[in-house]
């Protein structure tokens, strides 16, 4: 019985990660993060404008940060413009964003 039990927690634990690491952060990153932060991680001019602050994604950005700081940021959100996605994303999307998006500063 407890092996059964310690086997059954393996595999959900096995399947979660599985899944987690098939997320496609592009499209992720599409769906939610593009109209403001650009296709490239670099906001077009009238979202600069509308939001100051607005980070570009590239290698001064990702010098300051970790994955796992994009992760809170995503949870958390960022001052008045940037919103929480905590109630949209699962944690796996938000990692899989934060990873997809460190491509931006390697491509410029």
């Amino acid at each position: 019985m407890r092996s059964r039990i310690l086997f059954g927690v393996l595999a959900a634990a096995l399947s979660t990660r599985a899944a987690a690491q098939g997320v496609d952060g592009k499209a992720t990153y599409d769906e939610n993060c593009k109209k403001c932060h650009g296709a490239t991680g670099t906001p077009v001019a009238p979202m600069k404008k509308k939001y100051g602050k607005l980070a570009a994604f590239d290698a001064a950005f990702f010098a300051q940060r970790s994955d796992d700081s994009v992760v809170a940021i995503l949870t958390h959100g960022k001052g008045e413009n940037m919103k929480s996605f905590k109630d949209k994303l699962k944690p796996e999307e938000m990692a899989a964003v934060a990873k997809y998006i460190r491509g931006f500063a390697k491509a410029k």
